[in-house]
């Protein structure tokens, strides 16, 4: 790897367009509410923390009850790397996992990761209330809720300055309507992935909300219901990572050997393209130019949805080379003389090569 990183550095020289997709913050770390700082209820929280985990490392909230997962849950110390206590209010267990053991334990209970480089969301929340409707602004308290749901989810957001163009544009019947054209014309600057439009209101003694996903042309929407704020971003925000992962965790079954060509590159996108092929088992095997060429396992669709976010275009297979010069002519009187016996090659798997480059 070495020999080809290094001839990579001095020929990749063009500075690239800053990526929309961004590697999460502190993806391998739970912060898990306590009542107490007493023994039982740590080894409780431990457990929950790392349920916690396998859902977002998985995009599936229910990962962390996957019965082959059950050995780790039983004792998820040998997955920790550290914890402790943040007083708060409220008061949390903070769990940092290690990242290479618990990919390993998630591995074999037969569990696919979501790697760390992951869709921007731009959120359009809107709070109603009997004072009238409130939209969610950043560093307003009522986004400290959205902020804790996204990072439990293993979510990079973006959240509306709330300025008083924004406050214009994020009303009910733009937050509520099919047509997205509004709110993505007022998110342009956030430089998101997704575009997601959430509508909570009391119900009862609790909250719902009615929220709609939009990622690359394709529409979700969804409902969720929880006793508080907070618990309902939570909510929210898990079911939006579960649709999101579909797009790019490869499910067990459903990936095959691939060649990735990747052209029009240099070395800022290099690293990036490293950190999104890095849950795919990828080796660099050459570097010719602008153009790299990686060895892969992987869904091919959620390989494209994955190069996406890292500004890659899918492009045209090169032109097959001229055919061979024809070999000189033999003598047919000579005596034939028969090939040496040669050992049957190895059955190798069927490689696809995928074409995608940088514009």
């Amino acid at each position: 790897m070495r020999r080809l990183v290094l001839p990579l550095l001095a020929s990749l020289l063009v500075l690239s367009p800053l990526a929309r997709a961004e590697v999460v913050d502190n993806l391998y770390q739970v912060r898990e509410p306590v009542t107490s700082q007493q023994p039982d209820e740590r080894n409780a929280a431990l457990k929950r923390a790392l349920q916690v985990l396998a859902g977002r490392l998985t995009g599936n909230p229910q990962a962390g009850q996957t019965p082959a997962l059950a050995s780790a849950l039983a004792a998820p110390e040998s997955l920790i790397s550290q914890y402790g206590y943040d007083a708060g209010p409220p008061e949390v267990l903070v769990v940092n996992f290690d990242p290479a053991a618990t990919e390993r334990a998630l591995g074999q209970a037969g569990l696919s990761v979501w790697g760390a480089n992951r869709p921007v969301v731009m959120i359009w929340w809107l709070n109603d209330a009997d004072s009238g409707a409130t939209l969610v602004g950043d560093g307003q308290p009522a986004s400290t809720g959205v902020q804790r749901g996204a990072q439990r989810a293993g979510l990079p957001i973006r959240l509306p300055l709330a300025d008083l163009n924004e406050q214009l544009a994020g009303t009910a019947a733009n937050i509520d309507a099919s047509d997205p054209t509004a709110l993505r014309q007022a998110s342009e600057r956030y430089g998101a992935n997704a575009l997601l439009a959430v509508h909570a209101k009391p119900q009862g003694n609790g909250w719902q909300a009615q929220w709609r996903l939009w990622n690359n042309g394709a529409a979700e929407q969804g409902s969720s219901q929880a006793a508080d704020q907070d618990a309902l971003a939570a909510a929210v925000l898990q079911d939006v990572a579960a649709r999101l992962s579909k797009k790019f965790v490869s499910r067990p079954g459903t990936t095959q050997p691939l060649t990735l060509v990747a052209d029009n590159s240099n070395f800022e996108r290099y690293a990036q393209l490293q950190k999104v092929l890095e849950p795919l088992s990828s080796r660099l095997v050459k570097v010719d130019g602008t153009q790299l060429t990686y060895d892969l396992t992987a869904n091919p669709d959620q390989l494209q949805a994955q190069l996406g976010l890292a500004g890659l275009q899918p492009a045209t297979a090169p032109a097959a080379p001229a055919p061979a010069t024809p070999a000189a002519p033999v003598d047919a009187t000579a005596a034939p003389t028969p090939p040496a016996a040669q050992p049957a090659p190895a059955a190798q798997p069927a490689r696809t090569t995928l074409y995608f480059r940088w514009p």
